[in-house]
């Protein structure tokens, strides 16, 4: 009754406790410390520069260069599906390039959740995290069960119904049940659970095996292709330049994951160095595989024949080659498990950091003293995401999970930009918060004008004007790159600014709009619901926490300010 009656005064004291904590910020030092110690034990730094480069390339290249290449070949691009792939790296590459900053100059585990509560407080930090924890959770379960089909396709069946149970009781979507997903990612979870190194090196071996099979993918079509069907029937790029550009929005979903090695910030050796080259250097390394995967794919087959479902086995039935689609199935097998190793690797972390917040129940950020990590968080999720991938097929929601993404990663380039120039720069944040303003409502007007193909005028207009504002900017809001280098040292930091993290908060605005109507319904649905939880929950638990270290920290400092006068009365007394 008392707990409850508690509760309904905290209530009371929401709007207060709202205006206190939703622009709450932190500083690097008090991540790094104060709230770091919430979880107990620390991660133990055991990863390299190698490891990260892995655990990037390994969390991307997973079915998504099997499923999107063949359908935006036969609908969208063309034989220039790998000039889709180019740009779609191109976005990824700007967005790691925002993502590289933050974790070199705040190397801690919480990702893009971090990155936004360090600079726009509390509240947008804690929806960039549930976007993201909402991301990985579906996608998980998601890729979960595409491992049970494409085995089977390993194993010579047809029907990627064939190893699941139906349950005539159930509704239509939910009624397959599938045991093997809900074993991988047991499975994985216990891995996870024991140590992040061994993890890491199962994933470097999975993913070493995983190039290798596009390797042989990439050689047998170009040794069993012809360049001709590159320009036949209709040239290399039949839908124009409009098609190459809309299927760089499909495929753009194939390099989700290059953010889970900034997860991993804590657990490596030296951060300074090794996260550039991890977070970078994977993009870099992906997009140049499925570039090869989609030109291999063209030269094999006229992109007007390739077949829209399981496109490279198809391809390879073409020349003759049946007995590779079969290895095509136990390749992308290898290629699911190794992406869903990291992205289980990546959420559990977010899942702590979000809990050392206080944003969820504190037992999420404990560090486990011994393997150090988080097994309450890895545990937790590991259960939420087998029983979703047991009963839920998620075609309705896949792009949920893409606009949430495109999301975050929207809001970090905007934290960079505020970061670099108000926060390390030291300039009046009106300037900032205009530009960024500007910047955003020009790319949707752009990104609008191009989705209904209105007149090339407005192209022309609305593209002219966002290079203008960019420029205007940069001259007149300087960026003291000293400053950045004496808060932080010589580490490293986004070249050109603001250029790179301008052009991802238009390549992000343009590629949200791509999206059907339906999935932003349904993602205001997923903000109303996570904006409630933090109304009645965050809010108040992240307040009491703050509460009670302050006045902790004051009754510390009163214990010591009064024994150095109790010691002064005892001298006095004995003399």
């Amino acid at each position: 009754m008392t707990t409850l009656s508690n509760y309904f005064y905290s209530l009371s004291q929401t709007p207060h406790r709202l205006r206190k904590r939703m622009l709450a910020t932190w500083t690097p030092d008090q991540e790094f410390n104060q709230v770091r110690q919430r979880s107990g034990a620390d991660m133990k730094r055991k990863l390299n520069w190698y490891d990260l480069v892995a655990l990037g390339v390994g969390g991307m290249l997973g079915v998504g260069v099997f499923v999107t290449t063949g359908p935006v070949a036969l609908h969208q691009s063309g034989p220039s599906v790998f000039i889709s792939y180019i740009i779609a790296g191109i976005s990824a590459l700007l967005s790691s390039l925002c993502y590289t900053e933050f974790a070199v100059q705040v190397p801690v585990a919480g990702g893009a959740f971090s990155y936004l509560r360090l600079t726009f407080g509390e509240f947008l930090g804690y929806f960039g995290g549930a976007n993201i924890l909402m991301e990985y959770v579906f996608s998980n379960a998601a890729v979960a069960r595409s491992f049970t089909e494409y085995l089977s396709f390993a194993f010579g069946e047809n029907n990627p119904n064939v190893w699941r149970v139906e349950v005539h009781g159930l509704p239509k979507d939910y009624n397959m049940l599938d045991f093997p997903a809900v074993a991988l990612i047991l499975l994985l979870t216990l891995c996870l659970c024991h140590s992040t190194k061994e993890s890491s090196i199962l994933n470097l071996i999975m993913t070493i095996f995983h190039v290798i099979f596009f390797g042989f993918i990439i050689v047998a079509g170009y040794c069993n292709g012809s360049a001709k069907n590159l320009v036949n029937p209709k040239g290399i790029a039949p839908y124009g330049v409009r098609g190459v550009l809309d299927g760089a929005a499909i495929v753009y979903f194939s390099y989700i994951g290059y953010d889970s090695a900034s997860t991993m910030a804590e657990e490596v050796k030296d951060p300074y160095k090794s996260l550039p080259i991890g977070i970078v250097g994977s993009v870099l390394i992906t997009t140049l595989l499925y570039c090869l995967m989609a030109l291999s794919l063209c030269i094999m087959v006229p992109y007007n024949k390739i077949s829209e479902k399981a496109s490279y086995s198809m391809a390879f039935l073409n020349i003759g080659w049946s007995w590779a689609s079969n290895i095509v199935g136990a390749g992308a097998s290898l290629g699911i498990v190794a992406s869903l190793l990291v992205a289980m690797l990546g959420q559990a972390r977010y899942l702590c950091v979000i809990g050392r917040a206080r944003l969820v129940p504190s037992w999420l950020a404990k560090v486990h003293p011994s393997t150090g990590t988080p097994l309450n968080a890895t545990i937790f999720l590991g259960f939420c995401t087998a029983s979703i991938a047991l009963f839920t097929e998620l075609d309705i929601i896949i792009e949920l999970i893409s606009i949430g993404t495109l999301m975050v990663f929207y809001m970090v380039a905007n934290a960079l930009i505020y970061r670099r120039y108000v926060i390390t720069g030291r300039t009046p944040p009106l300037h900032t918060l205009l530009f960024l303003f500007l910047l955003s409502i020009t790319s949707l007007c752009f990104s609008i004008v191009w989705k209904f193909k209105q007149q090339w005028w407005g192209l022309v207009l609305f593209g002219g004007f966002m290079i203008t504002i960019i420029v205007f900017f940069q001259h007149m809001v300087p960026c003291d790159i000293n400053l950045v280098q004496q808060q932080y040292g010589h580490c490293w930091y986004v070249p050109f600014m603001p250029w790179p993290p301008s052009m991802s908060i238009f390549l992000n605005v343009f590629l949200m709009t791509t999206l059907k109507t339906l999935s932003f319904q349904r993602f205001a649905i997923w903000s109303c619901f996570i904006t409630m939880f933090y109304v009645l929950y965050g809010v108040h638990s992240t307040y009491q926490a703050e509460e009670t270290e302050n006045l902790d920290g004051v009754n510390q400092v009163v214990m010591n300010l009064s024994v150095p006068n109790l010691q002064t009365k005892v001298e006095i007394q004995v003399h």
